[in-house]
């Protein structure tokens, strides 16, 4: 079996192969290279031949998805509270909506 989907940028995928889990982090068009970031925080990179000649499947975001990062708390993240959402939306003109 070998891959036949496209990488896709946030999304995770298990190596069937190597029984490893890792997330798409970002594509190089430069070098056609697909970076990636593996459940247990390593770094690593494919390029478009490996990429397809490998096992790779799609899977859901694994429940501990933040493992890679040491358990991080929200204050770590420069949150103030949980609770980030504006709630003065009304306020807003729309055109301040818009890019």
């Amino acid at each position: 079996m070998t891959t036949i989907t496209d990488p896709v940028i946030d999304q995770w995928y298990k190596d069937v192969e190597n029984n490893l889990l890792f997330k798409v982090v970002a594509l190089e068009e430069s070098d056609e290279t697909i970076e990636v970031q593996y459940h247990n925080g390593d770094i690593g990179e494919y390029d478009n031949d490996s990429w397809y000649n490998s096992t790779f499947d799609f899977i859901e975001d694994p429940e501990d998805w933040n493992a890679p990062f040491g358990g991080l708390e929200p204050d770590d993240l420069g949150y103030a509270s949980s609770d980030t959402r504006r709630t003065d939306m009304d306020d807003m003109p729309l055109k301040d909506y818009q890019d």
